[in-house]
């Protein structure tokens, strides 16, 4: 029997527009509605805050603090219970000054001191807002971030191989602008690109394969399948069957023949970060670009779905956390009890936020809901 698994406490410290803020949940979806700028994408933000990385909207750590009146950053913290095949899990992470007056990020998993990686694994999650609506027609950059932390929900350690894979990247680009064309050193570098870039595309094409697998076994219904595709020349390596060691020794070589073309550049011109998700309606055989706003926010959101359902039946991974900004952006009245049916059927709990409460009405005593206005949150 699969868990349900979902946040039963959060509360918040001087994070964003909320000074001091403890909430207590059951298993079901919890619906935060209210005007806008009451700080309900505040909270929702609150929870990526534990996923690696930088959250939802990519703040960096002084950002997320509330002002506190007196013109500085301040100390905020997030912590978290989570219920997990049966078990509780405390989070936490938090902005904490240093010794010499700056500020560090601090995080624990159960009072002790964890890596990004320790607290993502123990609280997977995936979030859609409403400027990724727009996802399949905008720049590819954003469409790589997007299938990157699809990717990061799966595997952990595909962050870790991202982060190494720009240091590296970075400090060969700053040799080549300055002229300095050691082989030696720049050898060394490239080959940790290429060390680096092909994990980063081998989890890319596994992530690919099962979200697609689970994709194709939705049933149809009121969110159309996509057919998804990467397009990479390292991705396509490992898609035509390469292993690994083929795949580094074809960057490290490319990189090395590249080096006055890139220097030109002023960036490397090949490799995972130059990469592309895109996707097709699977019945209409159409690009999604091409598709309607109200067809592209349906592929998102089924792709979304897919995801949880192949997170939840891959026992490395398990049940994530669905959070929805602004859940009925482009959403007709038919969609949106669609979404809440699926989400009610998904192991792991869904975050949705909205203007008004009417818009969760189909959920009627199925979901928790919250109204949040000038900082409080009060339960309906």
């Amino acid at each position: 029997m699969t868990h349900p698994f979902y946040v039963s406490r959060l509360a918040l410290t001087d994070f964003r527009n909320h000074a001091s803020l403890s909430l207590d949940f059951d298993a079901r979806p919890v619906c935060l509605f209210g005007p806008n700028g009451a700080g309900k994408t505040n909270i929702i933000e609150a929870l990526t805050m534990l996923a690696p990385g930088r959250g939802l909207r990519g703040a960096s750590v002084p950002e997320l603090a509330r002002d506190g009146g007196e013109g500085r950053a301040q100390v905020w913290a997030v912590s978290a219970r989570v219920s997990k095949s049966g078990e509780e899990i405390a989070l936490g992470i938090g902005a904490e000054r240093t010794p010499e007056g700056g500020i560090k990020r601090a995080m624990r998993r159960d009072g002790q001191p964890a890596t990004a990686n320790e607290l993502g694994e123990a609280a997977r999650m995936t979030w859609l807002t409403p400027a990724m609506d727009r996802l399949w027609s905008g720049p590819a950059g954003d469409r790589r971030r997007f299938f990157d932390r699809l990717t990061l929900a799966r595997a952990s350690e595909h962050g870790h191989a991202a982060a190494a894979y720009e240091r590296a990247m970075r400090e060969r680009q700053r040799l080549l602008s300055d002229r300095n064309f050691d082989d030696a050193w720049l050898t060394g570098l490239e080959r940790e690109m290429s060390a680096h870039g092909a994990a980063i595309a081998a989890a890319r094409v596994e992530t690919l394969a099962r979200l697609q697998e689970a994709i194709d076994a939705r049933p149809d219904g009121a969110f159309p399948k996509a057919v998804l595709s990467l397009e990479g020349t390292f991705e396509a390596r490992f898609a035509s069957g390469a292993n690994s060691a083929d795949v580094e020794e074809a960057f490290a070589d490319l990189l090395s023949e590249m080096r006055f073309r890139d220097a030109g550049a002023g960036r490397a011109l090949d490799g995972p970060h130059r990469s592309d998700l895109r996707a097709r309606h699977a019945v209409k055989g159409m690009d999604a670009d091409q598709c309607s706003t109200g067809e592209q926010k349906a592929l998102l959101l089924g792709v979304i779905l897919a995801q949880a359902r192949a997170l939840a039946d891959d026992p490395g991974a398990g049940p994530s956390l669905i959070l929805i900004d602004e859940a009925a952006a482009h959403l007709d009245a038919v969609r949106r009890a669609a979404l809440f049916d699926e989400l009610l059927a998904n192991p792991g709990q869904a975050w949705l936020t909205g203007t008004d409460e009417s818009l969760f009405e189909a959920f009627e005593a199925r979901a928790q809901r919250l109204e949040v206005r000038d900082g409080a949150v009060r339960a309906v």
